[in-house]
């Protein structure tokens, strides 16, 4: 028998027969290996220990420790223990799909012909009926089969939801007469096998799975995403390789349910949604002034950068979008309408065509370059159902935009400035941790490969000027532009991509622009796309989850509340309201934010009233303060500042808004306050 070559990880090549399974070299490299090895990368591909290995090949194990190993860990909880679990609660349960998700795994299952469907109740039972089967460790063995005998097998099962994966395989033409399937296969202990439809990998034996795991909750989830079909239960479950990182996790989620947005949207008051209006916001005052002080931070700071700022239309029509791309590429993302003489409009998912169009309108000099055009346009995408999540997904929102038009020789030192100025606006906002991703083309875009190549190529200068550390996200540019994506980390750990950095050499040209060059030619100007915050909406949901809802007194909606202790202290506190309303301090609304809550009720019922609604100062007042001129001043984190004149307070808050910078004695939050 022919000999191979294996090279493993660390540069030691072995040779063995051209029939070799990953199991039997994991067995011949130690005991250790072959326990905890779950699955293997043959060439980078990931394959099931089982499978034979026929040519030279470089070979690495995968553990749980690994990320590929524990997601196949993951997807052996779901399909081989979860599933069989239910088979032996539910025997009438019908299974459909069963795959991994990011920290975790769900199955969907039709209990309809059960008498008592599965609830959440049943999860913890549900749960130890896995751990018990795990106990047993039972082997897990790949089966390779012609698929009409694995259809075979799924319909003497009554396997419909299976049966309808292979049928449907079949007449895509993915699998043809004589195809081959592979099952897995789990002998028990009663002598009942349990099979699954499943590429794999697969833990060879369900003794290697992680222990530290859970099912979470149910959902309700309609088969292949049609709300004509079936709706199934959808179970949901967290893995990890320890208990540690499965606490930390499950801590993580607490936190975020805590942090959630449009809970914390409705609380404040801020916004809410409605099934009338799909993925749009319905803004309250409080909300709205926290997005126009967000705007009139942007507006400074662009106009601060040399930056001029245009509006486009919101509705174009179709040649438009054909002549940009859109059409052919963008097209189930729009929201399209047709006039009754059959005319074709779109409402815009995107402002830089627009602004090419102002471009374009009268002649540019190379003296005009580089243009910085700053949009702050309303664009519209369609998006699923699904899909939507509060602020951060919706179908109607604002982007800080801006379209910077250059020569070839402008265009890196242009990128740079603008990557300088993303991280200048996260650092005032108060995100200190900042990625960045490498998003090179799609498979679905316009333009050449050398205009990629060459776009490319500028943003991988510009980081390395920069020194800036970056993630490559193959594959994952715009369809006419490789991008740098910028992702936040908030106080929880969760990444969130925000602003973005595109480099586009198709646009200019499909839309035909042009400057006069230095030597009386016509040339074709760089475009570079910029957004900071990206959609306001979605920052705005971001920032209200990293600070808890506890905006920064610039940001703040309501900066101030007056406490009288007595009904006849409120004509002071209103005096003093208008006295703070017109100090010389400038915000997007006008003066300083300031209410009264002249209410029945206690004074420290009002306090805590306050601090509930994360109001940065709360100002209480009785007869001495009226008396002397002052205010007894308390922070939202409970902290007693005692009395201070008004001038001094009103020093204190235009230092605060001016350099948009929290007192640090206002960092920390009494949480048993506002809890309670």
């Amino acid at each position: 028998m022919a000999q191979i070559n294996i090279t493993l990880p660390d540069g030691t090549i072995k040779n063995y027969p051209s029939n070799v399974t990953g199991s039997q070299i994991a067995t011949d490299i130690g005991p250790g290996l072959a326990k905890a090895a779950i699955a293997m990368e043959v060439n980078g591909t990931e394959r099931d220990l089982s499978e034979q290995i026929q040519e030279d090949s470089a070979l690495k194990f995968l553990t749980v420790k690994d990320a590929r190993g524990l997601d196949a860990a993951r997807h052996t909880l779901t399909a081989q223990v979860l599933a069989r679990a239910v088979k032996a609660m539910f025997p009438k349960a019908k299974l459909a799909i069963g795959p991994t998700v990011e920290h975790g795994f769900y199955y969907d299952v039709d209990f309809s012909e059960e008498a008592t469907p599965l609830s959440s109740d049943d999860l913890p039972k549900l749960e130890q009926k896995m751990r018990d089967l795990m106990g047993e460790k039972n082997p897990v063995a790949r089966e390779v089969l012609p698929a009409a005998e694995v259809r075979q097998i799924f319909a003497d099962a009554g396997e419909t939801y299976k049966l309808e994966i292979i049928d449907g395989a079949i007449e895509k033409g993915e699998l043809i007469n004589g195809t081959d399937l592979s099952i897995w296969r789990q002998t028990t202990r009663d002598g009942t096998d349990f099979v699954d439809l499943c590429r794999g990998p697969h833990a060879t034996n369900l003794g290697q799975l992680p222990k530290a795991f859970t099912l979470t909750n149910l959902a309700g989830a309609y088969w292949r995403g049609d709300s004509n079909n079936q709706q199934l239960t959808r179970i949901y479950g967290l893995a990890f390789a320890t208990k540690d990182e499965l606490t930390a996790h499950q801590h993580m989620l607490a936190e975020a349910k805590k942090r959630d947005h449009r809970k914390l949207g409705e609380s404040l008051n801020l916004f809410h949604f409605s099934d009338r209006a799909p993925g749009q916001v319905f803004w309250h005052n409080k909300g709205w002034t926290v997005y126009l002080e967000l705007m009139d931070y942007m507006r400074r700071k662009v106009r601060q950068h040399q930056y001029t700022e245009v509006s486009s239309p919101q509705l174009m029509d179709l040649e438009f979008w054909q002549w940009s791309g859109h059409w052919d590429k963008y097209r189930e993302n729009m929201f399209v309408a047709k006039e009754a003489d059959g005319s074709i409009y779109a409402l815009k998912p995107m402002s830089c065509p627009g602004g090419v169009q102002i471009f374009n309108h009268g002649t540019v000099s190379y003296r005009d370059l580089p243009m910085r055009m700053a949009e702050f346009g309303s664009v519209f995408r369609r998006e699923a159902s699904g899909a939507r999540h509060g602020l951060m997904r919706v179908q109607a929102f604002t982007q800080d935009d801006a379209h910077i038009f250059c020569t070839p020789e402008q265009l890196e030192d242009e990128v740079v400035a603008m990557c300088d100025l993303i991280a200048e606006v996260y650092k005032e906002l108060g995100f200190s941790s900042v990625q960045v991703k490498f998003s090179t083309r799609p498979d679905e875009r316009i333009g050449s490969e050398e205009d990629w190549d060459k776009a490319e190529a500028v943003l991988q200068k510009v980081c390395n000027r920069l020194s800036l550390p970056w993630k490559l996200n193959e594959g994952d540019g715009a369809f006419y532009a490789p991008k740098l994506d910028f992702v936040l980390t908030d106080a929880i750990g969760r990444e969130w991509q925000c602003g973005t950095v595109q480099v586009d050499m198709n646009l200019p040209t499909r839309l035909k622009m042009e400057y006069d060059s230095n030597d009386g030619t016509k040339q074709r100007p760089h475009m570079v796309h910029r957004a900071i915050l990206g959609s306001v909406e979605r920052f705005m949901g971001v920032m209200i989850e990293d600070i808890e809802g506890r905006f920064p007194t610039w940001l703040a909606p309501t900066q101030i509340t007056v406490v009288p202790i007595a009904e006849r202290h409120n004509d002071y506190a209103h005096k003093l309201q208008t006295e703070l309303a017109n100090a010389n301090i400038i915000t997007a609304t006008g003066g300083l934010r300031v209410e009264v809550d002249d209410s029945s009720e206690r004074m420290q019922k009002k306090i805590l009233l306050a601090q509930q609604q994360k109001t940065p100062y709360m100002l209480v007042v009785g007869d001495k303060e009226a008396e002397e001129g002052t205010a007894a001043v308390r922070l939202r984190n409970g902290k007693d500042l005692g009395a201070m004149k008004i001038e001094d307070i009103i020093t204190r808050l235009k230092t605060e808004i001016e350099t948009r910078t929290d007192n640090p004695e206002n960092a920390h939050v009494n949480k048993e306050a506002e809890a309670a």
